[in-house]
């Protein structure tokens, strides 16, 4: 008969009380020049696409199960984020979610969920908690390399890889500050590409790097 672990106390896991576990996955995109997140409905509610671990599943694939029903999508890598723990964070009990991001261009996502992170609709439990630490996250990698999570198709202009990191980042950035920032991650193809009536912008690729693999695959695809 198997041996059933008792703490110093002689209880038992199970004499414990135990929260549920959920998943939220915050997938974000940049839409018509802002970010914009994907949204599920359910009952007139929003929020973000989720749902509880089902027992001997793992997180990873708690989170793909989701995208599919809820929101339809699949293909995604998404990676975890955060854990919230607060207590009374959902209404229907002690639930953990442990939130995940994904970054992907907005043609692999349906258009009738995204919303501006700027102007959400009201959305249930914390959701709006965890886009605000998913925005965070996203921010820091766009300041300290040139678009990691590929929201630009490669080969791109200075002026095209600074506008998603506008976009991202919220802010307008100074053109030659940008560029003394990005250089040294860049590798110039040799080609260019006319940008309205102005002279042609050279064209760039990413310089592969551990980082940007890890969003990207086993190879820098420009995704």
């Amino acid at each position: 008969m198997p041996h059933t672990y008792r703490d110093s106390q002689g209880r038992a896991l199970t004499d414990y009380p135990r929260p549920s576990v959920a998943v939220d996955t915050a997938v974000l995109t940049a839409l018509d020049g802002e970010l914009a997140v994907l949204l599920s409905s359910s009952g007139g509610e929003w929020t973000l696409p989720g749902t509880f671990l089902h027992e001997g599943e793992r997180l990873a694939d708690a989170v793909l199960r989701s995208l599919r029903a809820k929101v339809g999508v699949s293909g995604l890598r998404p990676k975890q984020l955060h854990v919230f723990d607060a207590p009374a964070r959902d209404d229907r009990g002690w639930v953990l979610s442990v939130a995940h991001l994904d970054v992907v261009p907005s043609d692999l996502l349906p258009a009738s969920g995204l919303f501006p992170v700027s102007d959400p609709p009201t959305l249930k439990f914390d959701h709006e908690q965890i886009i605000d630490v998913a925005l965070e996250s996203l921010r820091a990698e766009y300041r300290a390399a040139p678009d990691p999570r590929g929201l630009v198709m490669q080969p791109f202009t200075l002026s095209e890889l600074r506008s998603v990191h506008e976009t991202v980042r919220g802010i307008s950035l100074q053109p030659d500050t940008f560029r003394r920032s990005m250089m040294g991650a860049l590798r110039a193809t040799g080609e260019v590409k006319r940008e309205g009536r102005g002279r042609p912008g050279e064209l760039y690729d990413r310089i592969a790097t551990a980082e940007h693999a890890q969003f990207a695959g086993t190879e820098d695809t420009g995704r």
